[in-house]
């Protein structure tokens, strides 16, 4: 049973009660039904709003997905990158994962990163210390 059948409904018993309106407790029950009245409308309006909110929600969040998907064509392949990760990111350059032994997260970085040596883990801010030689990674290439 929704709130406006069961206000409908306290309303049919008080009324089949044949009370006095114009005794103390009378008018105190007449008023509580007035605002048990005003309250379940009002009631009604917002879930009405909030239902028409959700959906409109939902097709905004389709469509920035869509808009996501032809925007964003290449993304990084590990779960949890930050944008800060990507300041020095060029389009061209090969991507790296590197998990912190201090928080166990898992951040991409691009090449120029990595030739920098370290970099601060984006969660825990734990210095991340690389060994990179350009010539190894030549001789895996070819």
């Amino acid at each position: 049973m929704e709130l406006m059948e069961k206000v409908a409904y306290l309303k049919g018993l008080v009324d089949g009660l044949d009370i006095d309106m114009t005794t103390k407790e009378g008018k105190v029950l007449a008023a509580v039904m007035d605002v048990l009245n005003e309250m379940s409308d009002v009631m009604y309006e917002i879930s009405d709003e909030v239902s028409e909110t959700v959906d409109l929600v939902e097709a905004i969040d389709e469509d920035l997905g869509a808009l996501e998907d032809d925007y964003y064509e290449e993304e990084c392949e590990c779960d949890e990158c930050d944008d800060e990760a990507f300041d020095d990111y060029e389009e061209d350059e090969p991507m790296y994962e590197c998990t912190c032994p201090s928080c166990g997260d898992t951040i991409c970085l691009g090449e120029s990163l990595v030739e920098e040596g370290c970099v601060d883990c984006l969660n825990c801010g734990q210095k991340l210390e690389f060994d990179y030689d350009e010539s190894e990674q030549e001789d895996t290439e070819e």
